[in-house]
């Protein structure tokens, strides 16, 4: 799926080139929120799936490989336990907590993709990581290892 949304990106990108704001410095804010747009006709789907693997643990993808089925179920608690925190934010919430932890924008890039003021990211960043602090067993999954 993140395949199709970077080439989904990349091609609404191309067509709404036009609105592109060339005052702007750098054009991956804009292409996150872009991303971020398109995310969200998928997420019923996703929000249906990741409370099903909390409730379950099980994910209904098979894996082909017999090395990625141990390493799955050797994982499969703390993917239940993140799926479950996941889960349990927000849209705004797990949109900020995304786009940092795993696309790694700064507060700045965040505010931009996402329309929105930087205390806003600050907050909705602080209340995601308790929930998903809580939810993982005191481990917050956004801060780096010393």
């Amino acid at each position: 799926m993140a395949d199709d949304i970077a080439a989904e990106t990349f091609l609404k990108a191309f067509y709404c080139r036009e609105s592109y704001d060339l005052a702007q410095r750098m054009a991956r804010p804009w292409l996150y929120g872009i991303a971020t747009n398109l995310i969200a006709r998928y997420r019923r789907d996703e929000a249906r799936f990741l409370r099903a693997l909390c409730r379950t643990g099980v994910d209904p993808l098979p894996e082909p490989m017999a090395a990625a089925v141990i390493g799955r179920v050797a994982a499969q608690e703390e993917d239940r336990r993140l799926a479950g925190a996941l889960a349990g934010l927000s849209q705004g919430d797990r949109d900020v907590l995304l786009l940092v932890a795993w696309g790694d924008l700064a507060y700045e890039e965040v505010s931009e993709a996402l329309g929105i003021p930087i205390g806003t990211v600050r907050s909705r960043l602080q209340r995601a990581r308790k929930k998903a602090k809580v939810a993982l067993g005191g481990d917050d999954p956004t801060r780096e290892e010393a």
